[in-house]
């Protein structure tokens, strides 16, 4: 019995987490609100580090900032940044950790100002729609484009950290604000 080749975009390799999260979320296009508030979380930490490290950390940082309630995370205190900087679940960034809690009531403000997060997100992109490329290699994929210029730039200057051109790119990949799978993945 033969195993089934699947063909996937290669830069999540043969690691399990990997495949799980290329397979069945990256760019998938999503309207949860809870959903984007995580990635926005999840990428921020991420600047500097792998995204595989990310994600083997993802469920520490599930429990820590209360699953991503958005509203509950704009609660923390001090105290509280305090005790999850010690938790060697996440990364243990202090500035990272409150800048999560800073972008939760960020966040909460663009959802009040747009009626949602994706309505704020979507007035960035072409006729409010996802884009779909065509890419055939890695090698063609952007790191940043002008809508990822345009969000990381009006999140700078609301106050979001750790979130710059190249972020914001991989959290619209994640979120499916842009589909890059390659042409030839099973996924796309």
């Amino acid at each position: 019995m033969t195993k089934e080749h699947i063909t996937r975009c290669p830069w999540c390799g043969d690691d399990a987490e990997y495949v799980k999260y290329h397979d069945e979320e990256w760019g998938k296009h999503t309207k949860d609100e809870q959903t984007l508030f995580e990635f926005l979380i999840l990428e921020s930490a991420q600047a500097g580090l792998s995204w595989l490290t990310i994600l083997r950390k993802r469920e520490g940082y599930r429990r820590l900032f209360a699953d991503f309630e958005v509203q509950k995370v704009a609660q923390f205190t001090e105290g509280q940044i305090d005790e999850i900087v010690q938790d060697p679940a996440i990364v243990r960034h202090r500035g990272k950790v409150a800048a999560a809690v800073q972008a939760a009531r960020i966040f909460i403000d663009i959802q009040q100002e747009f009626g949602s997060f994706y309505n704020y997100l979507y007035s960035f992109m072409p006729n409010g729609q996802p884009i779909v490329n065509t890419l055939e290699s890695l090698r063609n994929a952007p790191t940043s484009t002008p809508e990822s210029d345009a969000i990381a730039k009006d999140l700078k200057k609301r106050g979001i950290k750790f979130f710059g051109t190249t972020i914001c790119y991989a959290y619209m990949q994640a979120v499916g604000m842009v589909n890059d799978h390659l042409v030839n993945c099973r996924f796309r």
